[in-house]
């Protein structure tokens, strides 16, 4: 909504809200992500309430039998994440600059892919998205990886919508050898010495390297907007400043 120009007409916000950081200031935060006091978001008034993920479907059914509007989303992936703000402009009548947002995303998203042509080699990633058990990247992620130039060591469980499809061992992932670890606690901040812990027994080129990264879940874990503006940019620039150490070599 405030990336479309219709901040005005948002009464109420998740206090999960990380994105634009000035919403947390001038929104009142009446649900959480998965759990919600009905009757705080009754209390704001909505015409219209926008919720995402299976995880929120018992809050909209309650919504819905209070008799509120809910479109209710569930993207996964780089093209419903699209598609989701182009459904967004549908609904609020701004189908104009929702045409413009998915316009601009897309040329950054062609920008990043022609760059990514130009590697030499397309190192291998580990996403995790949870450290206890390990979870593997979801799959706006591993696209966003793939476009970048990367290849997810864990692709095949991307399309995996719920995170415990997702659980993956200490052993798979060291078969795998990644080139690149990247990290995103989905919500908690990571720990690296944490993460070299859990392999003081097993060898990969990530460990040997210290390719070892984190990007914040807001910027990544998101799917909306910020994946593909500030997540995917971070994802190219460590995958490229890997590829230059690589030709060093």
């Amino acid at each position: 909504m405030y990336a479309l120009g219709e901040e005005d007409r948002v009464v109420g916000i998740s206090g999960f809200t990380t994105r634009p950081a000035r919403a947390r200031k001038e929104k009142p935060k009446i649900s959480g992500f998965s759990t919600a006091r009905i009757d705080k978001i009754l209390a704001v008034k909505p015409d219209l309430v926008l919720a995402f993920s299976d995880l929120q479907g018992d809050i909209c059914r309650d919504l819905v039998k209070a008799g509120i509007a809910v479109h209710h989303f569930n993207q996964r992936s780089v093209a419903e994440i699209l598609a989701m703000i182009t459904t967004v402009g549908n609904l609020i009548g701004a189908q104009g600059r929702a045409a413009q947002l998915v316009a601009k995303l897309e040329a950054q998203i062609a920008i990043v892919r022609e760059a990514a042509a130009t590697l030499p080699r397309r190192p291998r990633v580990y996403f995790e998205e949870w450290d206890e058990p390990m979870i593997s990247g979801i799959q706006w992620v591993s696209e966003l990886i793939a476009i970048a130039g990367g290849e997810d060591v864990f692709s095949g469980l991307a399309i995996k919508r719920s995170a415990k499809e997702r659980i993956v061992e200490k052993s798979a992932l060291a078969i795998r050898r990644p080139d690149i670890v990247l990290a995103s606690w989905c919500g908690k901040k990571f720990q690296p010495a944490r993460f070299y812990g859990r392999f003081v027994e097993h060898d990969f080129p990530a460990l040997a390297a210290n390719q070892v990264h984190e990007i914040k879940s807001a910027y990544i874990l998101s799917p909306g907007p910020a994946a593909i503006e500030l997540g995917l940019p971070q994802i190219a620039n460590i995958i490229h400043a890997w590829a230059s150490k690589a030709e060093t070599k």
